[in-house]
C-alpha cells in the first residue's frame, strides 16, 4: 500500500482535475504514479513539464525508455521498471533490447555509450569523470544530447526516489531489479 494518498481521479478538483485530465487523455489512462504525485499539483505539474519537455529533445524515445530501464535498474526502483519496460514493449523494444538496457547494453555502440553514462550518473548521483565524458563523445554523442542525457537520468532518479519512498503500487507487469 502507498504511504502517501493514490488521488481518485473521479473525485479530484481543480488543478488536480486538470492535471489528471491531461495524464489521461495523452495516455489514455492515469498510472498510479501520477495519482499519488497528484497530492501536490505542484510536483504532478513539475514532472509533466519537465517529462513533456525531455520529450522534445534529440534522443529518441526508444533510448529515453532504455535510459529510464537502466536509471530504475541502477537504483532499484521496481515501480519505474516495471512502467519503463512496459512502455518500452509498447515503442517495440525487444526483450533482449530490454533485458540489454537494464545492464547498460545495446547492439548499437552509440547508444551503449548513451546507456554506460546513463549508468554511471544515476549510480555516482552525477559524480562522473572527465572520461565517462570523453567516451560518450567519442561515441558520436554532441554537448547537447549530452546534457539531455544528464536532464534524462535526472527526471528518472526524481521518479525512482519518489517512488520508492512513497511506495508507489505497481499498476504494469511487474519486473523486479
Amino acid at each position: 500500500m502507498a504511504r502517501l494518498t493514490t488521488i481518485d481521479p473521479t473525485t479530484a478538483t481543480g488543478k488536480t482535475k486538470d492535471l489528471l485530465d491531461a495524464v489521461q487523455s495523452k495516455l489514455g489512462l492515469i498510472p498510479n504514479m501520477t495519482k499519488v504525485m497528484a497530492n501536490s499539483p505542484a510536483v504532478l505539474e513539475s514532472y509533466l513539464a519537465f517529462s513533456g519537455a525531455l520529450g522534445h529533445s534529440s534522443i529518441n524515445a526508444k533510448l529515453r525508455e532504455q535510459i529510464a530501464i537502466v536509471t530504475a535498474q541502477s537504483t532499484a526502483c521496481n515501480y519505474c521498471l516495471s512502467a519503463h519496460t512496459a512502455i518500452g514493449k509498447m515503442l517495440g523494444l525487444s526483450a533482449d533490447e530490454l533485458a540489454s538496457s537494464r545492464k547498460a547494453g545495446s547492439t548499437q555502440a552509440k547508444d551503449a555509450a548513451a546507456l554506460l553514462f546513463a549508468q554511471r550518473l544515476a549510480t555516482s548521483t552525477g559524480s562522473v569523470s572527465s572520461a565517462d565524458f570523453d567516451a560518450v563523445r567519442k561515441a558520436g554523442w554532441s554537448d547537447a544530447a549530452i546534457a539531455e542525457i544528464i536532464a534524462a537520468v535526472a527526471l528518472n532518479l526524481f521518479t525512482n526516489i519518489f517512488n520508492k519512498a512513497a511506495e508507489t503500487e505497481i499498476d504494469f507487469p511487474v519486473v523486479k531489479a
